[in-house]
């Protein structure tokens, strides 16, 4: 197979995929809101919001590198390194952007009261965070499979970016519903399908997954 033709059977692979997870990811984006309803009218404390938003993160991040590393040990050449770099960049730099960044550029976007952004989550709360990538990693590695890991980490990305506007912002969210439901929906759809499908396939050379009969459709 020419690279021209594998790269072109790469790129038919990540618009079906990102077609196939937008409906799962608007229904993401609505549980973010309900839980957001629950936090305002229960007048939810930002420390627990904090706390919440420190439990999901770490947890997302290990779904992160376990569906990262699975989908290019599916469909790659599994080598060791490059499913370590893979998938740690991956997790990180992804549930970073997607779980802090993204929600701090929409709040200043639309001027909406925020906390200092440095230091980054896997920055601050290393000594958990950066272990739980590893983790995922290697239980990818021994193990691929991308099913269940995907579903819970686009629901966990959603509710850990929402825990992260409540959390470190504020401001009278029942008017910016519609504009919340659309942040969420961004955060979650392209920076976790990026790092979930489009980046590990990136790195793919061959056509290893397809010719032993996996498929996609596992996530």
């Amino acid at each position: 197979m020419t690279l021209k033709v594998e790269r072109a059977a790469q790129w038919k692979l990540i618009t079906k995929e990102l077609s196939r997870h937008i409906p799962f990811t608007a229904f993401g984006a609505l549980t973010g809101l309900i839980v957001l309803v629950i936090i305002v009218f229960g007048s939810v404390p930002h420390g627990i919001s904090e706390t919440v938003f420190y439990t999901l993160h770490p947890i997302h991040v290990l779904l992160s590198a376990l569906v990262t590393t699975a989908i290019y040990r599916l469909h790659g050449k599994g080598k060791l390194w490059a499913a370590i770099l893979i998938g740690y960049t991956g997790a990180i730099g992804i549930a970073t952007l997607s779980d802090a960044i993204i929600p701090h550029l929409e709040a200043a976007l639309f001027h909406i009261e925020s906390k200092p952004f440095w230091p980054p989550p896997f920055i601050e709360k290393w000594w958990l965070v950066n272990p739980l990538a590893f983790l995922g990693i290697a239980i990818a590695y021994w193990r691929p499979t991308t099913r269940f890991p995907h579903a819970g980490h686009v629901l966990l990305s959603t509710w850990a970016s929402l825990f992260y506007f409540t959390a470190f912002m504020a401001a009278d969210w029942i008017p910016l519903f519609p504009l919340i439901f659309l942040f969420l929906f961004l955060a979650v759809l392209i920076p976790c399908c990026v790092s979930d499908i489009v980046y590990p396939l990136l790195f793919v050379r061959g056509d290893k997954g397809h010719n032993k009969g996996e498929s996609s459709e596992r996530c």
